[in-house]
């Protein structure tokens, strides 16, 4: 498992061993490896601020506020789909309650970091109507949108396997269209929270493909095609 630099050895074994392990029940677009995938881009996010902010004079840097603190995102990322256990539906929400009622967190944190993390885990869903509340909840949100096509028509076709079991192909492929229209195509529902993140340009490219139907329903059928092949 990867070590992150600044963060304290037991709380990386915490996460490793008692958080990752959870997301082993959750749907095959919500596995182990999204969580980890969550951190080392929530991660990076940070990294990438605090150079911008070293290069940047005041009046600048203070638009993107205080850089965040380094375990306190970690754990944000870490929990931030915990309440998958309970369902979807509002799984952000349940996740902010499991971060509350985590009695082990205490031994780091204070209550107010404690609400500050579980803020940020309630603040990251794409459908969210409000901005998040904290850069915490910025930077989960926008590492939890890590903007790649393939990984994104994959997780939505699994979804629907998981989710949709009695669809038959060509319906499969139908949602899977209508989905990803819904959420990433040009005035869909999903929004970025920093702009200069590598997602923005990602998420044009996407965008593209999805505008442009005959593309948009070869990918989709060549990756479900995978996947099948896969089972």
């Amino acid at each position: 498992m990867k070590e992150y630099i600044g963060i304290r050895e037991d709380i990386q074994k915490f996460v490793f061993d008692e958080i990752v392990p959870k997301y082993a029940g959750f749907d095959p677009a919500h596995k182990e490896d999204h969580a980890l995938t969550v951190i080392e881009q929530a991660m990076l996010l940070m990294d990438r601020m605090s150079a911008r902010r070293a290069v940047q004079n005041e009046e600048t840097a203070s638009n993107w506020q205080e850089v965040p603190e380094r375990e306190m995102l970690f754990i944000a990322a870490a929990c931030h789909d915990l309440g998958l256990v309970n369902g979807r539906e509002r799984h952000h929400l349940d996740s902010g309650i499991i971060i509350r009622n985590d009695p082990r967190l205490r031994q780091w944190f204070t209550e107010e970091d404690i609400e500050t993390i579980a803020q940020a885990a309630e603040d990251h869903r794409a459908s969210g109507k409000s901005a998040p509340r904290s850069i915490y909840g910025k930077i989960v949100a926008e590492a939890d949108r890590v903007i790649d096509g393939e990984t994104i028509i994959r997780r939505t076709i699994q979804f629907g396997f998981t989710h949709y079991p009695s669809l038959d192909r060509e319906a499969h492929i139908k949602r899977a269209v209508e989905h990803l229209r819904e959420k990433y195509g040009r005035g869909g529902y999903l929004k970025l929270w920093i702009p200069w993140s590598d997602n923005a340009t990602r998420l044009n490219a996407l965008q593209e493909m999805i505008a442009d139907d005959s593309a948009v329903y070869r990918e989709i059928v060549r990756i479900y095609d995978l996947l099948q092949g896969e089972a």
